[in-house]
């Protein structure tokens, strides 16, 4: 399949291809952040009460579900930075098949746990996402077995296209969506969603200051690869891959906008969903708040919806975030 095939009715698809794996999240109104950004409303797509803590399951669920009886027999092997890999571990595990994700030296401690505790056997490899990929390739011809990327992946962008087809049905208002970006499997299926329900719909990339692989990216006209330094946001490390053929191609065709978060403001924007929430979420989750409350996306006036990502985060490093606003 080509980037530009994927249609609407694949989402419409995924969408009941995956509801036996992920829960429909509510759309909830945050009135304090629509007065400080004077918007008409401001509404959180909460994937952080999603099953396993974040918006993966969709993706995941929809290629593993779509395999064959011979392909699932084969098992199913991912690289990940630590949500992609928790949802294949937890969607081959409740249907009985085996799973191997490949994780970086990056990845946190706990994420690693977590998925292992799942089921999936655990191989950590290299210093950076696209290392640890270099390790998947070999275990992957190696064992013969079935790939379930993070995101580049027709059925992967459908399943997390989900998000989006909710968003419009639950609130057809909606002028803009914001959304978290890193390797932009979320991204493009939000946007190819809600832009093929509605094209005047404003979509906003959000990506962040210390691993912005797809922004440079678009920027570039070609996938490039950055740095990764450490963020409170780690579910976006990571880089797009040299090979992109549907994440980036997508972003470029239906993404109005993009803008940077740093850390401080990842910080600020968590503290928020506790305070006047009491969400909590993970740093790569918080930085849609961030970007309305910096002022770095401007919607006065207009009726706009975050997607809140996930909830993964570690308890010590959270607290730690917390007692600085208290």
């Amino acid at each position: 399949m080509q980037w530009s095939d994927l249609s609407l009715a694949h989402v419409l698809a995924a969408a009941k291809r995956i509801a036996p794996m992920a829960r429909r999240t509510p759309l909830m109104q945050t009135l304090p952040l629509a007065t400080e950004a004077g918007a008409a409303g401001v509404h959180l797509k909460l994937e952080c009460l999603q099953n396993t803590g974040a918006f993966k399951v969709r993706g995941a669920s929809n290629r593993i579900l779509s395999l064959s009886e011979e392909d699932r027999a084969r098992g199913v092997i991912t690289f990940s930075t630590g949500n992609h890999g928790k949802a294949v571990s937890y969607v081959a595990g409740r249907l009985g098949i085996p799973a191997v994700v490949c994780v970086s030296e990056h990845v946190p401690r706990y994420r690693v746990d977590r998925i292992r505790a799942l089921g999936a056997e655990v191989v950590v490899s290299g210093d950076s996402q696209d290392e640890a990929e270099v390790e998947y390739e070999r275990i992957k011809n190696d064992r013969d077995m079935i790939p379930v990327v993070p995101f580049d992946d027709p059925y992967v962008v459908a399943g997390q296209g989900t998000i989006g087809l909710e968003m419009m049905s639950d609130e057809p208002a909606l002028d803009a969506i914001l959304v978290p970006l890193s390797g932009g499997g979320l991204l493009a299926g939000v946007a190819l969603a809600a832009k093929l329900i509605k094209p005047e719909v404003r979509v906003i990339g959000v990506s962040i200051s210390q691993s912005p692989a797809m922004l440079r990216s678009v920027e570039a006209g070609r996938p490039v690869t950055v740095e990764e330094k450490d963020t409170l946001a780690d579910s976006l490390l990571g880089g797009i891959g040299m090979e992109n053929h549907y994440t980036l191609p997508v972003i470029e065709e239906f993404v109005d906008e993009h803008v940077e978060i740093d850390e401080p403001e990842i910080e600020a924007a968590m503290y928020y969903a506790l305070s006047e929430h009491s969400l909590v979420i993970e740093g790569g989750a918080a930085v849609g708040i961030a970007a309305l409350q910096t002022g770095k996306v401007k919607v006065e006036g207009a009726r706009a919806g975050i997607v809140v990502s996930g909830s993964s985060v570690e308890l010590s490093q959270y607290l730690a975030v917390m007692q600085k606003f208290v």
